[in-house]
């Protein structure tokens, strides 16, 4: 049987993570960005957040198509990789990252908003959400499976299919790493891995465009910066050639 959305993470009161400061700075990049060159970016604007030398910030990018293994990641998920795979220290288990995937990367400072790793990951699921309903469709959460997943009663009883992902990581409380949504990815590219270890065949992936909502990832972008002002506060944007 599905799981009821309704689960704890519901219950967390997500206004706290508003703050005082100055705006976050809002970051799209206009071409792919490989992944380690990502990962040493955010390394070092989170050590200068830290420090308090550098603003907070959201980083809005896509990859070359590439396969990332969290924390929780396991050889046997590993079906028929076709792509690159990088280990990296966010949490979670195998995911796919390719073009037409909108990756946000959150580099927000905690101590400062809310020391609480639980209640920022249901306020991330909560900026899924709300950018979803921009575009009428219902993501709910689930008590056992962190991310956004939508029904797919189209595909068979019980059935529901992950749209987005949640991994995150923090480092003197500064948060890196962050959503990824997927607008209109090539799907089958994530039958190389089993996705964030979830193997039932009822729980597959999807995406925007796959739903029947023909969206570019710029109507994209602009849902989730409304959706993150609700959540975090205001934005500053950047121009994408501007350094870290």
């Amino acid at each position: 049987m599905v799981n009821s959305p309704q689960n704890p993470r519901q219950q967390l009161d997500l206004t706290s993570f508003s703050a005082g400061g100055a705006p976050v700075e809002w970051r799209i990049s206009d071409t792919p960005v490989p992944y380690p060159d990502a990962v040493a970016a955010m390394e070092a604007r989170v050590a200068a957040i830290a420090a308090g030398e550098a603003p907070e910030l959201v980083w809005l990018l896509e990859h070359p198509p590439l396969y990332t293994s969290g924390t929780s990641g396991k050889e046997t998920d590993l079906r028929n990789p076709r792509f690159p795979i990088f280990a990296t220290g966010r949490g979670g288990q195998l995911t796919y990252h390719g073009p037409g995937q909108r990756v946000a990367y959150i580099m927000l400072d905690l101590k400062r908003r809310r020391p609480d790793v639980r209640a920022y990951v249901a306020s991330l699921e909560e900026l899924i959400l709300r950018t979803l309903a921009a575009f009428n469709i219902r993501g709910e959460r689930r008590e056992d499976r962190v991310g956004v997943w939508v029904r797919r009663p189209d595909k068979g009883p019980e059935h529901e299919d992950k749209i987005a992902a949640i991994g995150v990581r923090l480092k003197r409380w500064v948060s890196f790493h962050g959503i990824a949504i997927n607008v209109e990815p090539e799907l089958s590219h994530f039958a190389g891995i089993v996705p964030c270890g979830v193997v039932d065949p009822r729980y597959g992936v999807t995406s925007l465009v796959d739903l029947g909502q023909l969206v570019t990832m710029a109507d994209v972008d602009v849902a989730l910066r409304q959706a993150f002002e609700e959540l975090f506060g205001p934005t500053r944007a950047l121009l994408p050639e501007a350094a870290f």
